[in-house]
């Protein structure tokens, strides 16, 4: 598909979600005026805020898919990186990734970039992974690549040794078990060309795409991930920039303090450090790591309680940019729906459905809880053939909106809810390492 049909189905898409929203809004108001001989005002005043909390998110998600839409053709007006491209050191920190790592070494090294260097990072492996790096760079042509080995200090230490070591002005961070599309680098490049943009965010999406479970992820990338980012990029403001690919100034890194090993999403916590100085954040759909995604139920669920408790260590750490002078309505409002998306909505799609089943059950309301899982249905269909038509994703992502919310997202969101609850109680975790399965390499 051309970039010219790209723009008409995505505003296509625009323009059906704000007949969506109007006829959400009149169908709400007419549910508000049945009489359901509910007696009980507490229930009365619990439907009432659900159906308010309802319409709110469906104006956030037309508010979404409209600033989404502006940033996929910006991003598709901005520059390129020029005749003379900057050195970019591409750092790779790796633990126990021997399944996979040569297999990123040689996506790496594909890349359509002519001036560049790659780091692995080695960081204490108790498997062959080291010697996997160093057999791989012995075989690869055209780039340098260096293998480094330290002892096990973490992620964010892994990465501070490569950007010490990097000679680039510029680091691109790739997980040790991702592979990436031969454009990416230079797609990411051409943001830079704006002095004020530090860092650009990449595209991740799944690439072992198997089963029920790893397409519901599959449309949790392309739609629940990617479609924020690129609404964010727009005021230049993207939140995360993800582990599998992100590309920074080394500078402004280095002027930061690095990654900090005190949370377990560093590279949120990066984000919002950089955030925080007022700079600017690009988001750019077609710089795409591939990433294996968990295949079975506990180890997804072991991922996204770190993902969850991480990200309420970095936002609690970052908690004064919220109200703190010289910070730009951009970046309070990011900092604010993080925390929405993070605390508050988790908890009321947990609440809203055992409510809204228990009321049903004793109160005869069956037409209410359809109209709710309906909605965010539609929503979420909306929300998916957008997101598949400006990334001209597989369009077979779009039907597991079906059965997306009211199941996949739910058992997630149930993950947050006690993950936060840990949180808040102090309850100490270890990182946890999830178990690749080498799909990447076949």
């Amino acid at each position: 598909m051309s970039e010219r049909p790209s723009r008409f189905f995505s505003l296509l898409f625009i323009v059906a979600s704000v007949g969506v929203v109007v006829g959400s809004v009149v169908l709400y108001l007419s549910v508000l005026r049945e009489n359901y001989s509910i007696d009980n005002a507490i229930v009365n005043l619990s439907v009432s805020a659900l159906l308010c909390f309802l319409i709110l998110l469906i104006v956030r998600y037309f508010v979404m898919l409209w600033f989404a839409f502006l940033g996929h053709l910006e991003s598709a007006s901005d520059g390129e990186v020029g005749i003379n491209p900057p050195l970019v050191s591409i750092l790779v920190p790796a633990f126990n990734e021997s399944v996979c790592i040569a297999s990123s070494i040689r996506s790496i090294a594909a890349l359509d970039y002519p001036t560049k260097e790659i780091l692995v990072i080695d960081d204490g492996s108790t498997d062959d992974t080291y010697w996997q790096a160093i057999e791989e760079a012995k075989r690869t042509r055209g780039v340098e690549v260096r293998v480094l080995s330290q002892t096990n200090g973490g992620k964010a230490s892994a990465l501070n040794r490569g950007i010490r070591e990097a000679r680039g002005s510029f680091v691109m961070c790739v997980d040790g078990d991702s592979n990436l599309a031969p454009q990416s680098l230079r797609e990411g490049m051409r943001h830079f060309v704006d002095p004020t943009v530090v860092a650009v965010a990449g595209n991740v999406k799944v690439v072992n795409r198997r089963n029920l479970l790893t397409w519901l992820q599959a449309l949790e990338y392309v739609e629940g991930l990617n479609l924020v980012r690129s609404a964010q990029a727009f005021f230049r403001t993207v939140n995360i920039i993800p582990g599998p690919l992100g590309i920074f100034r080394r500078e402004a890194i280095l002027e930061v303090g690095g990654y900090s090993s005190a949370t377990f999403a560093e590279d949120c916590d990066l984000t919002l450090s950089l955030l925080s100085r007022g700079w600017k954040i690009k988001y750019e759909p077609r710089a795409i790591a591939f990433t294996e995604a968990p295949e079975e139920l506990f180890p997804l669920l072991k991922q996204r309680y770190r993902w969850t408790r991480g990200i309420l260590q970095a936002l609690r750490k970052h908690r004064r940019m919220l109200i703190a002078s010289g910070q730009g309505l951009g970046t309070r409002v990011t900092i604010a729906y993080m925390m929405f998306e993070a605390i508050i909505w988790p908890a009321m799609n947990v609440f809203a459905n055992a409510f809204l089943l228990l009321i049903a059950v004793r109160y005869g309301t069956t037409r209410l809880l359809a109209l709710w899982w309906l909605q965010l249905t539609l929503l979420d269909a909306i929300g998916a053939l957008f997101s598949a038509a400006a990334e001209k994703e597989d369009m077979r992502l779009v039907p597991y909106s079906v059965v997306y919310r009211m199941s996949y997202i739910l058992l997630i969101d149930i993950c947050k809810v006690l993950a936060t609850f840990e949180e808040l109680a102090g309850v100490r975790m270890g990182w946890g390492k999830l178990e690749r399965l080498g799909r990447l390499s076949t």
